[in-house]
């Protein structure tokens, strides 16, 4: 069953940024072991809470990731970066949606038709 796995990372006090721009690096690697999807989210109300989230069909996919070469060596890397523990977890994908880029540009033109002067 396709799921998606959460990796709730939280910075190591002043090293936010350089924690995000890592974890924006390695993220789109997960698509070589078969992710369908990847994002990196940086919380707003405290800017040290970034959470990891992956797409993947099978969840042995995405273990090869996570203990594969790649994100073994960017633990290592960045090891400062982060608070421990660092746990993952496996989350079944229930509802999904979302407008598609026509729709979007519609309703942007719409709008703007709607503004001008008459």
């Amino acid at each position: 069953m396709a799921g998606i796995v959460h990796v709730p990372w939280y910075a190591t006090v002043f090293r936010g940024d350089k924690l995000e721009a890592a974890l924006a690096e390695i993220a789109p690697v997960a698509l070589r072991y078969g992710a369908t999807s990847y994002a990196v989210h940086r919380n707003r109300d405290d800017a040290y809470k970034l959470l990891q989230m992956s797409a993947f069909e099978e969840k042995g996919d995405w273990e090869k990731f996570w203990y594969g070469p790649e994100f073994s060596r960017f633990r290592a890397q960045n090891q400062s970066l982060y608070q421990v523990p660092l746990l993952y977890s496996w989350a079944d994908l229930v509802a999904e949606g979302g407008l598609d880029d026509s729709v979007l540009h519609a309703d942007a033109n719409a709008a703007a038709a709607d503004l001008r002067p008459a």
